[in-house]
């Protein structure tokens, strides 16, 4: 078979061209430090690169997730603890203002301290993170959650009962804050109870208590009114829950009703009540309870019912403190377990983001060792098929002639 000058050009040529764009590629392998620098060099390898690093891709996303929920339960937590701190500061002045031998200046001093707790809390209440957003207002967090009325001087919760979530993994949605309802307006499902004298109440009266004496008692937790009345001969009697039956009452008796217990001293005026419930079913708020110490505190004590109301608020507020302590730590607690968690969940998605890694790595990453023998290997090649072409060129008859 004859072959022709044309024939061994063009198949020297496309052998320099082959060996050519193989020894570029290894090339480009080398100089990119991966093996697979186009999806036509591994196929099956390019696609699975691609969903592992869409896998990788969302991973960070929960990462940066994490970091924004992890500044905003910071945050909160700092705000709780200075809460909790001011609750204590106000108890402590609570306590001091039990004290018999104050005078009403000595009352009214302390109800200007409280005053000053009590403008702290508000300015927790309405704390923001760093962008503005109000860390207590729920999903209303673009204006103060909470706001003083100007005519009453009262503090209502403006914002709302929503808790906004975070995706900080693939499973897990997590609250980035809690509202102030929840904080300010509630108190612990283990809350005892509460008892309160009503505000007109004119006799002298005072209770300490509820304590639960009997908790298998009928009615047990349902609470009582106890309503007072005076006879024309001055004597006292009692009725429960409107009760038409009139039970006597002496001074330092203790009664019990519905399994609870409530001591009472002093002597109470006709028509005056007083109210035992659950602490949940006493409408809680923490600033309600401040503005009644420090109207108590401000009003000077001139009558033995004046001191009776003194004492009946400074009982109430002190149990409502309490309750609203014990709920500000228990937010405070779960804030600490939900940083807790998104460490474990911090661990398990550097773990992720490594495996990611690796697999990828092992996907489209050069062994550069193969790839420098490759790279020799294409470069004695070349430069053969560069010698082969050059030796088959010159044979030609016309060198003979």
């Amino acid at each position: 078979m004859r072959i022709s000058t044309v024939t061994m050009f063009e198949q020297g040529l496309s052998s320099l061209v082959r060996q050519q764009s193989e020894y570029l590629k290894v090339g480009q392998q080398i100089a990119s430090g991966k093996r697979v620098v186009n999806p036509s060099d591994d196929p099956q390898a390019a696609s699975r690169a691609i969903s592992v690093s869409q896998s990788q891709a969302v991973n960070q996303q929960y990462d940066d997730a994490r970091v924004s929920t992890r500044n905003a339960l910071s945050q909160e937590e700092s705000v709780l603890n200075s809460i909790a701190d001011a609750i204590a500061s106000a108890k402590t002045r609570l306590v001091q203002a039990g004290n018999g031998t104050l005078s009403d200046a000595d009352r009214s001093s302390l109800a200007s301290e409280i005053k000053g707790i009590y403008e702290s809390l508000l300015g927790q209440a309405n704390a923001t993170d760093g962008s503005g957003r109000y860390l207590f207002g729920g999903y209303q967090d673009s204006s103060p959650p909470f706001v003083k009325d100007n005519t009453s001087g009262a503090v209502a919760y403006q914002g709302d009962e929503g808790l906004i979530l975070q995706q900080v993994d693939a499973s897990r949605q997590m609250p980035s804050s809690d509202n102030g309802k929840q904080i300010f307006q509630s108190v612990h499902g283990s809350a005892g109870y509460l008892a309160q004298a009503d505000a007109g109440n004119a006799g002298t009266v005072t209770f300490t208590g509820p304590y639960v004496s009997d908790s298998t008692a009928a009615g047990f937790g349902s609470g009582f009114t106890l309503d007072f009345a005076v006879a024309t001969d001055g004597s006292v009697t009692y009725s429960s829950d409107g009760g038409t039956t009139q039970v006597p009452y002496a001074d330092g008796q203790s009664i019990e009703i519905n399994g609870l217990s409530l001591t009472l001293e002093g002597t109470p005026a006709d028509g005056d009540s007083i109210v035992v419930e659950k602490a949940q079913n006493a409408d809680p708020d923490l600033f309600r309870t401040l503005e009644n110490m420090i109207a108590a505190l401000d009003t000077p004590v001139e009558t033995d019912a004046d001191l009776a109301r003194l004492q009946n608020t400074l009982s109430t507020s002190s149990r409502e403190l309490d309750n609203a302590l014990d709920s500000v730590l228990t937010v405070r607690a779960s804030v600490g377990a939900r940083l807790n968690e998104l460490d474990v969940l911090d661990a398990v998605g550097d773990n992720r983001a490594l495996n990611y890694k690796q697999t990828l790595s092992d996907l489209i990453d050069l062994d550069y060792n193969e790839a420098i023998s490759e790279y020799s290997l294409r470069q004695v090649g070349l430069q053969a098929a560069q010698k082969a072409f050059v030796d088959i060129s010159s044979l030609s008859l016309f060198d003979l002639l």
